[in-house]
């Protein structure tokens, strides 16, 4: 009797039961593991070696599908400025991903990466601040009385 990747099964149903908070930042997180795999391309004399020039652009074009969803996942009507921001950084970002996988400029994606990871860590925030305030306030306590 097989029982199919255990891992895979913990992932769909990570990804089913997760708040929308929470899905954003599972995609920035996986913008930054895409970016982080590309950057691990690059040879210790900091150059593309040819043998990993399609792994690259892979994890780049990954990186910009990824962005691609957050994109299409904003709500330009409810989100306000917030949205309009957002999405002229997804934009910039995915136009960035484009210059890199052409130039394969090692330093931008560092850059982009690291404007990457301040977002996720403020959606991080976002996400439990929202989460935990949805819990009922007699939920949150712990009551040691009984």
């Amino acid at each position: 009797m097989a029982f199919g990747n255990p891992y895979a099964a913990y992932q769909t149903t990570a990804v089913k039961t997760a708040s929308q908070g929470k899905l954003v930042v599972m995609l920035y997180q996986g913008v930054e593991r895409e970016m982080t795999a590309a950057l691990k391309c690059f040879d210790a004399d900091e150059k593309l070696p040819t043998s990993k020039i399609e792994d690259f652009g892979k994890h780049v074009m990954k990186a910009q599908e990824i962005i691609s969803e957050l994109q299409v996942s904003l709500d330009m009507d409810k989100g306000g400025q917030i949205a309009q921001n957002l999405m002229s950084l997804y934009v910039y970002f995915n136009k960035e991903l484009l210059n890199v996988s052409i130039s394969h400029d090692k330093e931008k994606l560092k850059i982009i990466l690291g404007m990457i990871k301040q977002l996720c860590s403020a959606w991080e925030v976002a996400a439990s601040t929202t989460q935990a305030d949805s819990i009922p306030q007699a939920q949150r306590a712990l009551n040691i009385t009984g």
